[in-house]
């Protein structure tokens, strides 16, 4: 199986000489082409910090981060931005969608910023929200539909140009349980149907739980991690629990 990430020694410092804070020390890491990976951790950890990282979203301080063959610490600012728009995908969990547009337009929208031609765009923007089941809201606004019509919608933006990787932060935290376990189940299928390779963060040890190793972040190095393989889900939940109860400390982030 092919390598879509790499990063080695990765290592990020907030703050100035006097009050030096190191978020992450030393991390490296592989996700390999069809992944559902998870990170996750005690509060503080470093989670968040991480996958901004490694989503160019913010800079390293050291270290070296490759996707999909490209460095980032090779590339410049306008190279990196046509990079994230054409190869990575985003899923928040607070949507960011835009309210003026209408679900079909904001899924469309990073193709239209990509010069897609229009009846392509049509074509992939209808199959994607045929998959994740939101084709017959096509034409409402998100202030029309439920939070988790929303992030579908946004997981429907993310996949729309068959990005490398999905960087997924907290995708499930602002939904209610079914809501939750539809979009999970969502992303699933579409890693086996559109071998998608998807990095998420949660809190949620029932996320996690849909995911195939998980990652374990703790005082911004990693851990250990854990393979699901063969087991049933209920059984790699109790697995995360296990782990999470030896790291200790709170599962909500603030890094």
């Amino acid at each position: 199986m092919s390598v879509i990430l790499k990063a080695k020694n990765v290592r990020k410092v907030y703050g100035t000489k006097s009050t030096l804070f190191p978020a992450l020390n030393s991390v490296s890491l592989e996700v390999h082409k069809g992944e559902f990976v998870g990170v996750m951790g005690p509060s503080g950890a470093g989670k968040s910090t991480l996958l901004n990282v490694l989503s160019t979203i913010d800079k390293a301080t050291s270290g070296s981060i490759v996707i999909e063959g490209k460095a980032f610490d090779t590339m410049r600012a306008k190279e990196m931005a046509v990079f994230r728009r054409d190869k990575l995908g985003f899923i928040f969990q607070d949507y960011n969608l835009l309210d003026t547009m209408t679900i079909q337009d904001n899924i469309a929208l990073p193709l239209s910023l990509s010069n897609v031609k229009p009846a392509e765009v049509e074509q992939r923007v209808q199959d994607v929200m045929r998959q994740f089941g939101i084709l017959d809201m096509a034409n409402k606004f998100p202030s029309q539909v439920s939070g988790g019509q929303k992030q579908r919608t946004a997981v429907s933006r993310a996949m729309v140009t068959n990005p490398a990787l999905i960087f997924a932060d907290e995708p499930t935290g602002a939904l209610d349980s079914k809501a939750a376990t539809n979009l999970l189940e969502s992303l699933v299928q579409a890693q086996q149907e559109r071998h998608a390779t998807i990095m998420m963060v949660t809190h949620d040890a029932f996320a996690a739980s849909f995911c195939e190793r998980i990652l374990f972040i703790k005082d911004g190095e990693i851990f250990t991690e854990i393979y699901r393989g063969t087991a049933t889900r209920k059984v790699f939940f109790q697995k995360i629990l296990d782990v999470l109860a030896m790291l200790g400390g709170g599962l909500d982030d603030t890094i």
